[in-house]
């Protein structure tokens, strides 16, 4: 680029964090803006398949794919998948040196991208109310305490629910359908034998029909456990979320008659429960480019969380960083960056959708789904019961 742009990162999630990664590593200013007070005020979800042809690039292109094999737990590409009785009737594992899709816990790996940025990069406790585009081609900030500030780029790497998205698009999410209730396990190997058996190295699923049970193993004993199923986001209707007991008694009465060792990642969960409606942005989403001002991640392309919305926005993240990098003006740069990433968000939400209504059907038949674009495989082990009794 011919003069070094004002680059302000609205976000500092994964996506927003590559980008301002690959800039610094050729040498291009930019500030990141983050509402959460520190890298610790929250926890930062569960654990992420990072794919050899999108996330996986990204981090090459940041000079980080070496840590990031350090971290990661390529044993963990392991699907379970089983039916209401617990029976297993799929199990597919990666090759021995596989690395297609190597599992981290998205903490770390917000770490590792946070660590790698020069010091200040990151503006804590900082919240951005609206984006707007201005005569000469910048864009203005408008920050929560009543100051703005000028940019010759402004990302919105800002999530679901995206201060700067309204810039460029009258898009808002809409709920899916499905909602997903959250809740975990420590130490499993050791406190629950049982749930660790279930849930292997990787990932299971048990699933019939519009309901599943979802279990992820994170780092160190760690399994992140979502309750999913299809119906109104409504559904605790006259429920205080806050009464575990309450809760965990209403999902039971869902899963009824679902195998007693399924029916234990219910009852002997750790902590209280996470209610987590699942929303989507309108596909294709799509905008007229305007001077200024460009999207990435979920602020782009909200999708059902079936395996590439992290993915896409480490790639998102790197590409736009690469564009600038390698273009005269940010005009340019956003063309080329907005001419790649929009069709490829399309088909990738499409597919998404159709993934999610083939795992999550609207209807109770309790023939289970386990599509090949999750884990390619040629063979299918023999089915077998894996519970005792």
């Amino acid at each position: 680029m011919s003069t070094t742009p004002r680059i302000a990162i609205v976000g500092a999630g994964l996506g927003g964090l590559v980008c301002a990664r690959v800039l610094q590593r050729h040498g291009v200013p930019v500030t990141v803006l983050e509402q959460e007070a520190d890298p610790r005020s929250r926890a930062q979800g569960g654990t992420l398949d990072i794919h050899e042809d999108t996330g996986q690039v990204a981090l090459r292109a940041a000079g980080l794919f070496d840590r990031f094999l350090a971290l990661s737990r390529p044993e963990s590409q392991e699907w379970r998948l089983y039916d209401r009785h617990a029976t297993l009737i799929r199990h597919d594992r990666a090759d021995e040196g596989d690395l297609s899709r190597p599992e981290i816990d998205r903490g770390q790996l917000r770490t590792l991208l946070l660590d790698s940025l020069a010091p200040g990069t990151v503006r804590w406790g900082h919240s951005v109310r609206a984006a707007t585009p201005l005569p000469n081609g910048a864009a203005r900030l408008h920050h929560h305490d009543r100051t703005t500030e000028d940019f010759d780029l402004v990302v919105g790497a800002d999530g679901a629910w995206s201060r700067v998205r309204p810039a460029l698009s009258d898009a808002r999410p809409a709920y899916a359908g499905v909602t997903m209730v959250e809740t975990h396990f420590d130490d499993v190997d050791r406190r629950h034998p049982g749930i660790a058996h279930l849930v292997g190295r990787g990932t299971m699923s048990a699933k019939a029909g519009r309901r599943s049970l979802v279990m992820q193993r994170n780092s160190n004993g760690h399994v992140r456990v979502y309750v999913t199923f299809r119906g109104p986001q409504d559904w605790h209707a006259g429920l205080d979320l806050a009464d575990t007991d309450a809760v965990r008694a209403r999902l039971l009465a869902q899963y009824q008659g679902w195998h007693e060792s399924l029916l234990e990642i219910l009852r002997d969960n750790e902590g209280g429960f996470l209610n987590r409606p699942m929303f989507v942005l309108p596909v294709p989403h799509t905008w007229q480019r305007v001077p200024g001002v460009t999207l990435l991640g979920d602020a782009a392309h909200l999708m059902p969380p079936v395996g590439v919305g992290a993915n896409l926005a480490l790639l998102d993240g790197a590409e736009l960083a690469q564009a600038v990098i390698g273009h005269p003006t940010v005009d340019a740069a956003l063309d080329a960056y907005e001419g790649v990433m929009l069709p490829r968000a399309a088909d990738q939400a499409k597919t998404a959708r159709q993934l999610l209504t083939t795992l999550m059907p609207d209807t109770d038949s309790d023939e289970a789904a386990f599509p090949d674009t999750l884990w390619p495989t040629d063979t299918l082990p023999d089915s077998r019961p894996v519970h005792s009794g």
